[in-house]
């Protein structure tokens, strides 16, 4: 019984509403801390550091920003890459215009130029919402990418369009460009990352949180009992924009090292969505988890058409049996708790796995990209049909079956 609640009383109103309501959870995130802070940096690898570990963190991070709008306050906006690219070159200004200032510190400042211009947009949320937000958003994804390619002084004027991220050091050590390690750079990224999300789980449950969440359900509703619109979608953008600004910025200064004006276009905001909308709209960790099956999936794809296993014909006949009881294990689990199609799903891929490397069949690089678009376009309709509320309410389910095991109800 790993969720046993016996003995766990609630005596006040504090107690009742803590972040925390059973002890194993605060026990489960000081486990993921200590995996994060201390044992993957001992035991990763550079490759996994920088294929896996900041890319989770960062796109986990331009999520969450997404999330702050569209899954708190209501306010639809496929405009994220864009406000993710001026954070980006927000920092870039700063560090080139102030050379001394401390990294960290030019990162977070670059996510309040981002939280200007988001504020800026966001004006017609007063008088539009919807669809028709979206587009509004949409057209400053566009206006906002073209600006980057034309105006030549947000680049300083450099003869390919690029950013290039200089060498910089604080407390001795290089933190950002080629000469920086990775590890530090990762340790940096989990610091903001970190301190971030702290910030927005404070704030979606105080006041403000409330208020978003009152303005997302029924505006109207919101402002008849005294709510004022105008600072709660202002305020969502705000705050939106300054996250997905300060992950534009360590996108570029702590991953990609340099960056065009088209590594900012509508694909970038897509990707950020498809994530929010598969981890969980209205949620914190939903983010992670999406961000983690969105950056894991192409490189799980690699790992798995790059191999083949048991070629002999007594391994083989071994791993026919396993994967047709891994198959039909599957197959129970997903259709009780999705449906039968679902179940279909789970075997049907184990048993395609299992004759590809039964019989020595490769997946071409190019095919792998097509399969990854593929299985993140049947995730998203999947969720969006089968658990709206995406990853995090799967764990939540977990979760509650693991609290009354070994009881059904």
């Amino acid at each position: 019984m790993l969720y046993r609640t016996a003995g766990q009383f609630k005596t006040s109103y504090i107690a009742d509403q803590a972040l925390f309501p059973v002890r194993q959870d605060a026990f489960l995130l000081g486990i993921i801390l200590i995996f994060g802070w201390v044992i993957f940096p001992m035991t990763a690898s550079e490759f996994t550091v920088q294929t896996l570990l900041i890319p989770i963190l960062i796109y986990a991070l331009a999520a969450m920003g997404l999330n702050i709008l569209t899954g708190f306050a209501g306010q639809l906006s496929l405009g994220t890459g864009a406000f993710m690219g001026v954070g980006a070159y927000a920092c870039y200004k700063i560090i080139t215009i102030f050379p001394e200032l401390n990294p960290v510190i030019a990162i977070l400042l670059s996510g309040f130029f981002s939280a200007g211009i988001g504020v800026a947009f966001g004006i017609p949320s007063l008088r539009i919402k919807g669809f028709y937000l979206a587009i509004a958003t949409l057209a400053a994804q566009f206006f906002l990418a073209w600006l980057f390619e034309k105006w030549s002084w947000l680049y300083n004027y450099n003869a390919s369009g690029a950013i290039q991220v200089p060498n910089s050091e604080a407390f001795g050590i290089f933190v950002m460009g080629p000469q920086a390690a990775s590890i530090t750079e990762y340790y940096i990224v989990l610091f903001v990352v970190t301190l971030l999300t702290v910030l927005c789980i404070n704030l979606t449950r105080g006041n403000l949180g409330r208020t978003w969440k009152a303005t997302r359900d029924m505006d109207i509703a919101a402002e008849l009992i005294g709510i004022n619109l105008l600072k709660s979608k202002l305020t969502a953008f705000a705050v939106s924009s300054y996250i997905v600004g300060v992950a534009g910025a360590l996108y570029v200064f702590m991953w990609k090292g340099a960056a065009e004006p088209n590594v900012f276009y509508i694909q970038l905001s897509f990707q950020v969505l498809f994530i929010a909308i598969i981890g969980g709209l209205g949620s914190i960790m939903g983010n992670y988890l999406g961000a983690i099956l969105i950056v894991g999936l192409p490189v799980v794809l690699n790992v798995v058409a790059g191999t083949q296993v048991f070629e002999m014909s007594t391994g083989s006949a071994i791993l026919l049996i396993v994967l047709i009881a891994v198959a039909t294990f599957l197959f129970g689990v997903a259709r009780n708790l999705w449906g039968m199609g679902a179940a279909i799903g789970f075997g049907a891929v184990t048993l395609i796995y299992g004759y590809a490397q039964l019989h020595g069949f490769r997946i071409e690089s190019a095919m792998i990209e097509h399969i990854n678009v593929m299985i993140i376009g049947a995730l998203i309709i999947f969720f969006l049909i089968i658990e709206p509320h995406g990853l995090n309410q799967l764990w939540r389910l977990i979760r509650e079956k693991l609290i009354i095991w070994p009881f059904p109800h």
